[in-house]
């Protein structure tokens, strides 16, 4: 059987009226994310929505998740389980018994073609969530972090996947108001470390290993890409890798 299950979580205290717009940002706890949920804060009344999902490290992420929203004063959280993409499978990051990659060294090649830490439709599964809250607090975007240049390939992190989405909702909900935003879609990872940088984005609570969650492998796709764009950004990534990850150079 496939389920879900939700929680609302705010803080208690009195609440301040906000002229400024709501917005809803899907918050994974990695990078990408976090500087989606830095931009959301600056421009919005900003909510977050967390999907766990049966991932490997999905104890680590939901950490993350209320560490970056405690940091950036978001007080309006949604943490969703879906139990569905664990049920489903295929992916190395929700099947135990498929490897996650690791990559010979930084400056290693991606594999061609979609990896197999993709989840089959996952995407969807988050913007329906975000989407149907965002319909029922009155906001009009929800953020979420995806990007196709310096990524590892995923088919739901291309912008006519967007695109598509985007007249799906307005043929789907009330108003057809609430339109999906994806700020960081054509940069590099270099580029959203010198973004988040400038916002003040908490990149110390972030995660991004999708092995491990004591400390990064330092050695996935994800790892690695992360290690490349703190260095081509001229910057030092914060989080602790695992003693194995600086054998790669």
């Amino acid at each position: 059987m496939l389920f879900a299950e939700h929680v609302m979580e705010s803080n208690s205290g009195p609440s301040l009226i906000s002229t400024r717009s709501r917005a809803v940002v899907l918050l994974s706890g990695g990078m990408d994310s976090c500087v989606c949920a830095a931009l959301a804060t600056r421009d919005h009344q900003a909510a977050a929505v967390h999907v766990s999902y049966g991932q490997r490290t999905e104890e680590r992420e939901r950490r993350s998740f209320e560490s970056i929203c405690d940091r950036l004063e978001i007080r309006d959280r949604l943490l969703v389980r879906n139990e569905a993409l664990r049920a489903i499978g295929g992916s190395a990051l929700t099947d135990s018994t498929i490897a996650v990659p690791e990559a010979s060294g930084i400056g290693a090649i991606l594999p061609v073609g979609v990896p197999v830490t993709y989840v089959p439709f996952r995407n969807a599964h988050f913007l329906a969530v975000a989407v149907s809250w965002a319909e029922v607090l009155g906001a009009e975007k929800v953020f979420i972090g995806a990007v196709e240049p310096d990524s590892s390939g995923y088919p739901d992190c291309r912008p006519e996947y967007y695109r598509a989405f985007n007249e799906v909702v307005k043929a789907g909900t009330k108003d057809g108001t609430i339109r999906v935003v994806t700020p960081l879609i054509a940069m590099h990872k270099h580029e959203i470390v010198t973004l988040g940088l400038e916002l003040g984005a908490p990149f110390d609570l972030t995660w991004s290993c999708y092995q491990r969650e004591d400390r990064a492998c330092g050695v996935c796709d994800s790892c690695v890409l992360r290690r490349c764009a703190f260095r081509d950004a001229g910057a030092e990534d914060p989080i602790p890798y695992a003693e194995a990850a600086a054998r790669l150079s």
